[in-house]
């Protein structure tokens, strides 16, 4: 008998051929980032030494498809599930973490203009749908409510790979007469180049080449449409979904974000693997080499099999809040608390397992020189990130274990 109603599973199994990790699309890019493998490595000592990502790298990018994964289909974007995302992310960062990294936060960046009104879209790629946003999402922003929308001044600190956009998303909280400062009222900000001065100062141990400056801006307007409640991001019920209907454009704002900020340390990780089993095949200790110390072949087993548990534990989530987002039922509130924290103790988890195979290399691991040690760096400067700082969601998760309720909403 003939039926116009697909299965659970035949709607599972379309949407991954169209969308997921399975469909060739997803493998196409997945191969396209591999295959700028050479190419990233060679530049990484450059990138480096210049604050900023090579601007044939970032060319690349856009010309593989990358920036448009996430992006809506109207706007000659996939929309693709944010799995697909994470895997070329992951890639990228084996050659170099730090294209890895502006890759990640910009092109989320995507994603999140497709949940604002839909004019703000407008505004952004009407001309040009490649136009690219860099972001500060810190809560420093002074806001003053005028007719029609705001007047936005501040200065934000660490917006990666700025030089490369022509609009940022900048975070604030709007005030209001009965609570100046409640996070409850935290939105993010979009604001135009002509509006904001990029500041050089990123001078840092570690991913150096993500250009991460300050952004400055003084007294400009942002019109209503131009901003993006968090609260609607938590709600997953947001402006652009009148018009960006796709599942993708449901999944709760941060849990999208995060993995942006986690997935270059993961793909970092392994390309610090290695680096240390290209030290393993030299590296004389003393009869023999290092590869034949078991020990160093614990190590290496041990990281391997560390970071693709991680891998697995970001595929699996993702699969299941995108599992929600199709079935049009909401994302389980003990399920995102987890979600959160799994993301989260990611840089926690590749600090300890670099500092293994550095500690393991020896001398080898600490020239200047030395890729093991530039992979390190940039894994330790991750860490700063406010999303990897595991404590608060720790605390959380417990407090939900214990029966308390979610005490936050950025998740």
């Amino acid at each position: 008998m003939k039926t116009s109603a697909m299965t659970t599973s035949a709607i599972k199994a379309s949407a991954m051929n169209n969308y997921g990790l399975e469909s060739p699309r997803a493998q196409e890019l997945i191969n396209a980032a591999r295959a700028m493998g050479p190419a990233l490595t060679a530049r990484r000592v450059r990138c480096k030494a210049e604050v900023r990502v090579p601007d044939e790298t970032v060319a690349e990018f856009a010309q593989a498809g990358f920036f448009k994964i996430l992006q809506p289909e109207q706007w000659g974007g996939y929309a693709m599930d944010p799995q697909v995302f994470y895997a070329v992310g992951l890639e990228i960062a084996r050659f170099c973490p730090s294209s890895a990294w502006i890759l990640g936060v910009i092109a989320v960046h995507n994603w999140q203009l497709a949940v604002f009104d839909d004019q703000a879209a407008q505004d952004v790629w009407a001309d040009d749908p490649t136009t690219l946003i860099s972001s500060s999402y810190a809560p420093v922003g002074k806001v003053q409510v005028v007719d029609g929308g705001f007047r936005l001044s501040g200065r934000w600190s660490f917006s990666s790979g700025s030089e490369h956009c022509k609009w940022a998303f900048l975070g604030a909280v709007v005030p209001t007469p009965e609570a100046p400062f409640d996070m409850a009222n935290y939105r993010t900000f979009l604001v135009p180049i002509s509006d904001y001065d990029i500041v050089h100062n990123w001078d840092v141990v570690g991913l150096q080449g993500t250009g991460s400056h300050d952004i400055v801006v003084n007294d400009a307007f942002v019109p209503e449409h131009r901003t993006h409640k968090a609260m609607d991001g938590f709600l997953c019920d947001n402006p652009g979904n009148v018009v960006n209907t796709a599942p993708l454009y449901r999944m709760p704002f941060m849990q999208v974000f995060v993995r942006a900020v986690c997935t270059a340390t993961l793909g970092a990780c392994d390309g610090a693997l290695d680096a240390f089993i290209e030290v393993a095949k030299t590296r004389q200790v003393g009869p023999s080499k290092m590869k034949n110390d078991p020990f160093a072949r614990v190590i290496a087993t041990e990281v391997k099999a560390s970071i693709e548990e991680m891998k697995l534990t970001l595929i699996r989530n993702f699969d299941a809040m995108m599992d929600c987002c199709r079935a049009g039922v909401p994302i389980p509130i003990e399920d995102r608390v987890r979600y959160r924290y799994d993301s989260a103790i990611v840089a926690d988890g590749c600090v300890g397992l670099s500092s293994k195979m550095l500690k393991a290399a020896g001398s080898c691991g600490i020239r200047m020189d030395s890729d093991l040690l530039s992979f390190h760096l940039d894994i330790l400067a991750s860490q700063a990130h406010v999303a990897n700082n595991s404590l608060p969601f720790a605390a959380n998760m417990g407090g939900v274990f214990f029966g308390e309720p979610n005490a936050d909403f950025a998740l």
